[in-house]
């Protein structure tokens, strides 16, 4: 059974850095754990945005000036920066979801070539912006393999938050584990 790991944006802004939460600096054990453990392929999504950020729309919605590229914090944090370097991929993206993360596995999993995976899992920050977003765009691209959620290796804003966001992928069939 080949499985994929996806850690969504676990980087230092939004743990400790100017979008940091208690709730995501709470994860960061399970997240470690979980890659360092994880049976099958790691891909990690960085946000990443330009100087220009407080022009774009998202900067207009979210005047929170984060995730540069090349700064300390669009950076991964410390406690995962080992296993980017072991990564089997690492997608830059200048929004809540990848695209090209998208386009790869849905690649993969219509190819006659590439040994598919039979599960794709997902955690990180934030649940209900970057994880919801990324854990949509793979189940729209690979409808018959399931993707899970491993719900304590997630954060959010809120543990409100948090939970509306898994309900909501619930409801699209995508499991919670």
């Amino acid at each position: 059974m080949k499985k994929l790991l996806i850690v969504v944006d676990m980087q230092n802004d939004f743990v400790t850095g100017c979008l940091g939460t208690e709730e995501a600096k709470a994860i960061v054990p399970k997240v470690v754990d979980l890659v360092q453990n994880f049976d099958g392929d790691v891909w990690f999504t960085r946000d990443t945005h330009q100087s220009d950020y407080m022009e774009t729309q998202e900067g207009k919605k979210l005047p929170v000036i984060h995730c540069i590229e090349g700064t300390e914090g669009w950076e991964i944090i410390p406690e995962l920066v080992s296993f980017t370097e072991k990564a089997d991929k690492i997608f830059d993206k200048p929004t809540f979801g990848s695209i090209a993360l998208a386009d790869e596995l849905r690649k993969i999993q219509s190819s006659t070539d590439i040994e598919h995976y039979d599960e794709i899992n997902l955690c990180g920050v934030c649940t209900g912006i970057c994880v919801i977003s990324n854990a949509m765009l793979a189940k729209a691209v690979t409808p018959e393999t399931p993707i899970n959620i491993i719900a304590s290796a997630c954060a959010c804003v809120s543990p409100d938050s948090h939970e509306t966001a898994l309900n909501a992928m619930k409801t699209c069939q995508i499991d919670v584990i």
